[in-house]
């Protein structure tokens, strides 16, 4: 006979405990099920010298917002996880480390799901495996030569890893720019194939970005603000952490030795065609800071707030236009797909997908009843999978699941 549980929590990660400390304040009966350890995917899906890029004051999960020494500091990959653990142990979470789930189904009302230790009965299952799920696949992977080492970024660790020689990054996203800049911190060359990611200042006119996604409402624009649901897949724009926290860009990465590319549309026996749209794409990711800057300016202004002028803009080297890039040639012996992760709920029976992937919700909250959703990007608002919103979301879909068990 399976063991019956009240809800079952999939993922120990910073949704999963933000659903668990709320389940935990109501007395609610549950588990939370993680394949690995707390904070599995920050383990096993970083790089060796990650650095949080939001600020420690954003950490702000519900009931442990951060208290130490560093308010305005950036937490390496180490302290992040220590903060997940002591998290889940400041209120005992009910966490089952090593705990795979490999299928959800309903019965009788109920929900079978299925693990590496056997099947749990639950009224209620709330999915909290993060924005991160499976890595895009990339097509042309298939015709890279088999001497060129190929990783996706969530497998890569360290320069050292790699071959030594250059390495071509595709996808300028957070990961795509941060690994390309430490490589070049490392001697490597780089060769980034920028895609359509927008970018942000780390700071403007001497205040960090976070407290201006706060201030001026960014953080909690809605998803329905969005001009389309395929917009949800778009990457979060890149800042890094490291060093105090600094911009980190294609355009900054370019005057710090990165060759930039277009679209790799093409692999044909080591040599890389690159499409266009280079120019198109910077010119886009600069449009989208300066909307930024625009929309501070206008709220320094509507509010009164005393802060010092912008800062002047620093020129940018040429950029070179590329059409084609010979791995041999050139050195290359490394690509790096960094260009991103999809969803996956397959593994959900009868489960509702948007063309996207992204499991039907409103705001968490399946049609299927009794199954909830917690972390997803912009699963309610834009801070939705960060640790400064998470446990927002977190809390409504435990009040949506309190109140279905009292109508059942």
């Amino acid at each position: 006979m399976s063991e019956r549980v009240g809800t079952v929590v999939i993922g120990a990660g910073q949704a999963g405990l933000a659903t668990s400390y709320h389940l935990t304040q109501r007395g609610h009966e549950h588990v939370v099920f993680e394949r690995g350890r707390v904070g599995e995917t920050w383990r096993s899906q970083r790089w060796d010298n990650f650095v949080l890029n939001t600020p420690n004051w954003a950490q702000q999960l519900p009931g442990f917002e951060y208290r130490g020494p560093e308010p305005d500091g950036f937490a390496p990959l180490a302290e992040v996880i220590a903060y997940l653990e002591d998290y889940a142990r400041a209120f005992d979470a009910p966490v089952r480390n090593g705990v795979d789930v490999t299928y959800v189904r309903r019965s009788d009302g109920d929900y079978l799901v299925e693990t590496s230790s056997g099947t749990v009965q639950a009224a209620n299952v709330v999915v909290a495996g993060g924005a991160y799920q499976w890595p895009t696949s990339a097509p042309l992977a298939a015709r890279v030569p088999a001497d060129v080492v190929q990783l996706h970024t969530s497998e890569y660790h360290r320069p050292q890893q790699l071959p030594p020689g250059g390495v071509l990054v595709v996808g300028s996203g957070q990961s795509g720019c941060q690994i390309s800049e430490e490589l070049l911190a490392a001697g490597r060359a780089v060769y980034l194939s920028v895609g359509r990611c927008p970018w942000l200042p780390r700071r403007y006119r001497r205040r960090e970005l976070v407290h201006w996604l706060i201030e001026t409402g960014l953080a909690d624009e809605t998803a329905d603000n969005l001009p389309s649901p395929a917009a949800r897949l778009t990457c979060n724009p890149p800042v890094s952490g490291n060093d105090g926290g600094h911009d980190c860009n294609p355009r900054l990465l370019a005057r710090h030795g990165a060759i930039l590319l277009g679209r790799v549309e093409g692999i044909e026996e080591g040599v890389v065609q690159v499409g266009g749209g280079l120019e198109k794409s910077l010119a886009n990711g600069e449009e989208f800071v300066a909307n930024f800057k625009r929309r501070v300016d206008e709220h320094i202004e509507a509010t009164g707030m005393d802060v010092p002028a912008p800062e002047p803009d620093e020129p940018d080297p040429p950029i070179p236009h590329l059409t084609e890039l010979d791995l041999r040639s050139e050195g290359v012996d490394t690509i790096l797909w960094a260009n991103g992760f999809r969803p996956d709920h397959s593994w959900i029976e009868g489960v509702q997908t948007d063309e996207q992937g992204w499991p039907v919700h409103e705001r968490g909250v399946s049609p299927l009843p009794g199954l909830f959703f917690v972390g997803l990007h912009w699963l309610h608002k834009r801070k939705s999978s960060l640790f400064l919103g998470v446990g927002e979301d977190a809390a409504h879909v435990v009040e949506h699941l309190e109140s279905r068990d009292r109508r059942v």
